[in-house]
């Protein structure tokens, strides 16, 4: 029954949306106020389309039951990731891990490479592993995705639970969940991230009931529910194969890349004056000819190491013929082959050839010789057959700040299938100040973006349209911050200046808008089964700053190559009192909503303004407000420790925290 309600609601909210959105397009306009009038029809589109991607979420809302037993066989690797959290916090988590009721190997992932931390695991039967014996915390290459990618070189379990250094694990999280993989092709099982250190206003904003909820089940009805980093259970052999064929294509396209650059040499080299010599022609022929006779081969799918191996012998033989020849310009060639900068590690661990590197020999006059150990150079370095190269497979995903939504993505395009078990198995600490809760959403807000524009699922063929339209809505959600400054901007405009984005506020307006709104909301209601989403809502205005900051630094990244650090979420309060400089934008606009209101009220009472204009503004402006409120408090918060943490034990002995029941969560449908 409920979902033939939401089903309604999102009939009638797409239906009534583009409604008013057609009208406003086609008939509201004020073209005096284009400036602002287009602005803000654009951010109404915007906001349209993002509840139509929820509407299209909730309408395969999956309500699963509970799996079947899982194999007695199947074993378990438990994950606890770390960097630099406090030791008995991860001792607290890694001892609830060992404490699981299925069999399983506990290991604790230290990027921090602590001693300390080392001893304290191996003291208590718990495995220890870091990136090797010259690893040092301040070179974290691929962060927590290269932590994870380490430590399934090392480990053998067929599943691998992947817990936060936070995430305390309930004793039966793997049977309840195992059963699943029962499905051979079911590579993700992903339950909820509950904190259980956040009072019930939660003035961050940490608890995500929705998503942790209808949205998450909405995806999973679209198969398309994915990895959130931890307090998952994932596949091994999926995550193995994903790092296969990710290492497959990269080293076909530094192959690919190799060819073409062979070839551009050659070409130059034709150009010499040695060329001329006939000795040296058939070299060049032989050697041409191999370059394209290998791209032919690449086109048909033949062996990489075979077609780069045939390719080399035939540079060897042609140089070893050429040298007998004693060409003079050998030794300037050979210099400026020792000084030339060939190749770098990329994403996927593959050396590839740099991209300087095949502009820098493509534009230099090579004698043939030259050339010719230059193209056996770039094949050296792009060989696949090198035995010296550290974990060149890299399963988890290290395109972006945060690995999982992108290594889910990538096992949905492998036809692999995800599971979202609706059930609360394993309790964390959310930030405790504001400092800390914004640097935690930059980073998932960059990290998506960095999704979107290296991978964006729009355009992978392998997805399904449902898939691909269920990473586009979360990606697209975070293009919110650039709205909120329209629908910021409006009533301050037209309170202060009297200027009106539509041409009116008529009948025809509130026919069109009122129930659109009314009927939006009855589906966040209806869909979310009464779960509160009031502080979630208030959040995704509230950010502004940051969901454009993340945009921007993201495209950055992407586009320009400039760097994002991996900033790791703190797991204890931050010192110091309110951080008001960290919200200063959203002071800014506050103050310039009062403002407005005040001159806006002034102008009515001098008859600058119409009523109706005036109080819809007014209206728009505490709503506004409203939500900006949150953040005070969010600023003022000191944290809250609940009575079952109040006294915590110490690292060598620590009790695992019982949580409140939470009977909406643990009802039988809420599997």
């Amino acid at each position: 029954m409920t979902r033939f309600w939401t089903r309604l609601c999102v009939v009638l909210t797409v239906i009534l949306g583009v409604n008013y959105v057609a009208w406003r397009w086609l008939a509201s306009l004020n073209w005096e106020a284009w400036w602002i009038a287009v602005p803000l029809v654009i951010a109404e589109t915007y906001s349209l389309i993002d509840v139509m991607l929820f509407g299209l979420t909730v309408w395969n809302l999956k309500i699963r039951k509970p799996p079947p037993a899982a194999p007695d066989t199947a074993t378990v690797d438990v994950f606890i990731t770390t960097y630099n959290e406090p030791l008995d916090l991860v001792m607290t988590t890694a001892l609830a891990a060992k404490d699981i009721r299925w069999p399983h190997s506990t290991w604790i992932l230290d990027d921090g490479n602590r001693p300390e931390m080392r001893e304290l695991a191996e003291s208590n039967g718990i495995g220890y592993v870091t990136r090797g014996a010259d690893w040092t915390p301040d070179m974290p290459r691929h962060a927590k995705a290269g932590n994870l990618n380490n430590a399934l070189m090392v480990t053998s379990g067929e599943y691998l639970l992947i817990l936060d250094a936070d995430q305390i694990p309930e004793p039966d999280i793997l049977d309840k969940t195992l059963g699943y993989f029962n499905d051979d092709r079911v590579a993700l099982v992903q339950t909820p991230q509950y904190f259980i250190n956040v009072p019930a206003d939660d003035p961050l904003g940490s608890q995500a009931p929705l998503f942790y909820g209808p949205i998450q089940q909405g995806k999973d009805g679209w198969n398309a529910a994915f990895f959130c980093g931890s307090n998952a259970i994932l596949r091994r052999d999926a995550l193995m194969q994903l790092g296969l064929v990710g290492y497959v294509k990269a080293t076909e396209k530094s192959v690919r890349r190799a060819l073409a650059a062979s070839r551009s040499a050659i070409k130059k080299a034709r150009r010499s004056a040695e060329a001329e010599n006939p000795l040296v022609e058939q070299m060049l022929n032989e050697v041409e000819a191999a370059t394209e006779s290998a791209q032919q081969e690449l086109e048909a799918g033949a062996s990489l190491s075979e077609i780069t191996y045939r390719v080399r012998r035939k540079v060897d033989d042609a140089v070893r013929t050429l040298v007998a020849a004693d060409f003079s310009a050998l030794q300037s060639d050979l210099e400026e082959i020792a000084a030339m900068e060939l190749a770098h590690v990329g994403e996927s661990g593959v050396t590839t050839v740099a991209s300087d590197a095949v502009d820098r020999m493509s534009g230099r006059d090579w004698s043939p010789l030259g050339a010719l150990e230059s193209v056996h150079a770039v094949l050296d370095a792009i060989s696949v057959e090198r035995t010296d190269e550290a974990q060149p497979i890299m399963p988890l995903a290290t395109i972006s700040v945060t690995e999982d939504m992108a290594t889910a993505m990538r096992l949905h395009a492998l036809g692999w299938k995800s599971v979202y078990h609706h059930e609360i198995l394993a309790n964390g600490l959310a930030p405790e100040d504001i400092k800390t809760m914004l640097t935690q959403r930059l980073r998932w807000a960059q990290g998506t973006m960095q999704v979107l524009l290296r991978e964006n699922p729009l355009v992978q063929r392998r997805l399904t349209w449902g898939q691909r339209l269920m990473y586009f809505s979360t990606m697209w959600s975070y293009l919110s911050g650039f709205a909120a400054v329209v629908y910021f901007a409006a009533p301050i405009i037209y309170l202060t200046l009297g200027i009106l984005p539509v041409t009116s506020l008529s009948l025809d307006f509130f026919i069109r808008f009122i129930p659109f709104m009314v009927v939006n909301q009855m589906l966040f209601v209806i869909a979310g089964h009464g779960i509160p989403t009031w502080r979630g809502q208030q959040y995704s205005l509230a950010l502004f700053p940051t969901w454009i900051k993340a945009c921007t630094t993201a495209a950055r990244n992407v586009w320009f190559g400039r760097p994002l650090g991996f900033a790791v979420t703190p797991k204890a309060r931050q010192s110091g009192g309110p951080s008001w400089s960290l919200i200063r934008p959203q002071i800014i606009v506050a103050a310039l909503l009062a403002l407005a209101m005040v001159v806006g009220v002034l102008r009515l009472l001098s008859g600058m303004s119409e009523p109706l204009g005036t109080l819809v503004n007014v209206a728009w402006v505490t709503f506004d407000l409203v939500v900006l409120s949150v953040l005070v408090k969010a600023v003022l918060y000191k944290g809250f420790v609940p009575e079952e943490l109040a006294a915590p034990e110490g690292p060598e002995s620590p009790e695992r925290p019982e949580r409140p029941e939470r009977p909406e969560e643990r009802n039988a449908d809420a599997v």
